[in-house]
């Protein structure tokens, strides 16, 4: 996962994402019930939960999202108070990443990059989470990104999505 992961903390990242999935699924039988922005075919999953640099990061999505996550882990040291609403650039292996900060009840802080909203490009769960679990590579395995001929200063969250995805599809074809 990453060098900064030890002992039992991707344990803590792993309840964290399951603890959040289960938030949502409260909001979403609750709040979101018959909403039109959200997708049938969609349910809420949290995927590729990891702790990096003393937070744990990862995917969720939702029938009305999937957003990039960093969430305070319990018992660890706090990020930097920030007020919510705040935009914060978060530094992820594969580069700068623009943060939204906000609170969840019941969870504390989460800082929320969006990667698509609304979600209706996936026709199946099995589809949105295969695009997560490539996401959350993504932003943590320099690797997985294609070389720029010059880097950004900040990840533009549709072209790696869209963008990078897309060509790599085409290129396995």
């Amino acid at each position: 996962m990453g060098a900064s992961i030890k002992g039992a903390e991707p344990n803590r990242a792993l309840a964290l994402g399951q603890r959040l999935e289960a938030r949502y699924r409260h909001i979403h039988a609750t709040a979101m019930t018959d909403v039109p922005i959200c997708n049938p075919a969609l349910t809420v999953a949290a995927t590729g939960f990891r702790t990096y640099r003393g937070r744990a990061f990862g995917i969720v999505t939702t029938p009305w999202f999937m957003n990039l996550v960093a969430v305070d882990l319990p018992d660890g040291a706090p990020a930097a108070p920030v007020a919510t609403g705040t935009t914060l650039s978060i530094g992820l292996p594969a580069g700068e990443v623009e943060f939204i900060a906000g609170k969840l009840h019941a969870i504390g802080r989460v800082d929320s990059c969006a990667l698509l909203s609304p979600v209706f490009e996936f026709a199946t769960m099995e589809a949105a989470l295969e695009m997560a679990e490539e996401a959350a590579r993504a932003f943590f395995d320099r690797g997985t990104l294609e070389p720029a001929p010059a880097p950004p200063a900040v990840i533009n969250r549709r072209h790696l999505l869209r963008g990078h995805f897309r060509r790599r599809e085409e290129e396995s074809e």
